[in-house]
């Protein structure tokens, strides 16, 4: 399936003042669902106003790069790119590859195909990695978001050695990594000199306004990446957050289980109430059922706001709820449709 319409918005969640309009009369507060970010983010630091007063310092962009390939099993600090998030970086990205064709591991986020037609690639949607051929530049994401299908390790490395004669780059988007198998990562391996790992942080951390990211590759294409950010590209203030969080392993360790069990429970619910689990990650579930549609409608004005897919219209994904009481207004509102 060819891709285009690279300047033409996407679907995401999180939209609360979107389901505003769409369910006026829902009651409040909403109970956002539709995101797969962590609800029970990490305990902000306390920041020195500094921070906010002056250009963020070269040694701290250093130390958090450090920290991170730490965390994330990179081979050192000048592999580590820090970005205002990964969205900025996917064109980035995609252009370090020489203009022709891509291919997109699908069905998967929205955005990796359109960055690529962005940084001027003719874009294919495949199936399976033995369909990605000669393309100039492969993109996967791992897990997998919708569906947190996870894509074998040596089959990409392998993908990658094929790649690599022709010139050809490998980016594998893990921005859901940190709840994943420890060993699936391809952090290690950018060394290899054409593979480029994302690692998101918000998305684990729970703080997804912090607008932090990071891009793991070889030096030279880390050096051009950091180039194209320019100076500055990260606040102060993110880079002491991030600085902070990433090396807090005690932390790390207990959200990882306590994730994996939340996310345990939620599956218990959807399957109660008839939905079908298709896969996801302890941040997300994707759930089908026949009537998923009449389902989203239903639970939004229920002031319940869950993830709906234009492109399968049987799908549902579902984050986690944030407290008891969102647990309690999602059973509830299940239990209503189930006697009706």
């Amino acid at each position: 399936m060819l891709f285009g319409g690279a300047e033409e918005p996407l679907l995401h969640g999180g939209d609360l003042g979107a389901a505003r309009r769409l369910f006026p009369g829902a009651p409040e507060p909403f109970v956002d669902l539709s995101t797969g970010i962590n609800p029970d983010p990490y305990p902000l630091p306390r920041l020195s106003a500094d921070l906010f007063a002056r250009l963020p310092a070269p040694g701290a962009v250093h130390a958090l790069a450090a920290i991170a390939a730490r965390a994330y099993g990179a081979p050192s600090a000048a592999h580590v790119v820090a970005a205002p998030g990964t969205q900025i970086l996917l064109p980035l990205v995609a252009a370090l590859a020489s203009r022709g064709s891509a291919a997109v591991l699908a069905p998967t986020y929205a955005e990796l195909p359109r960055a690529a037609a962005l940084a001027g690639h003719s874009v294919k949607s495949v199936r399976e990695i033995g369909d990605i051929g000669d393309a100039r530049l492969a993109m996967v994401a791992n897990p997998n978001n919708p569906d947190g299908r996870l894509h074998d390790k040596d089959a990409l490395l392998a993908l990658a050695d094929k790649l690599r004669p022709r010139g050809s780059v490998l980016v594998a988007d893990e921005a859901f990594m940190d709840v994943g198998p420890s060993d699936a990562s391809l952090a290690a391996e950018v060394s290899r000199g054409n593979i480029v790992v994302l690692r998101s942080f918000g998305k684990f951390f729970g703080l997804p306004g912090i607008r932090l990211g990071f891009a793991l590759a070889a030096p030279a294409l880390a050096a051009r990446l950091s180039a194209a950010l320019g100076p500055w590209a990260v606040s102060g203030p993110a880079l002491a957050v991030g600085a902070a969080a990433l090396a807090d392993a005690a932390w790390i360790d207990r959200t990882r289980r306590r994730l994996a069990k939340a996310a345990t429970r939620l599956d218990a619910i959807l399957s109660d109430a008839g939905l079908e689990i298709v896969g996801g990650t302890s941040l997300f579930r994707l759930a089908r059922m026949s009537a998923a549609n009449a389902l989203f409608h239903q639970l939004g004005r229920a002031g319940i706001l869950a993830r709906m897919f234009p492109e399968n219209e049987t799908w549902l994904r579902f984050g986690l709820p944030a407290d008891a009481s969102q647990w309690r207004r999602l059973r509830t509102a299940l239990e209503r449709r189930q006697r009706r």
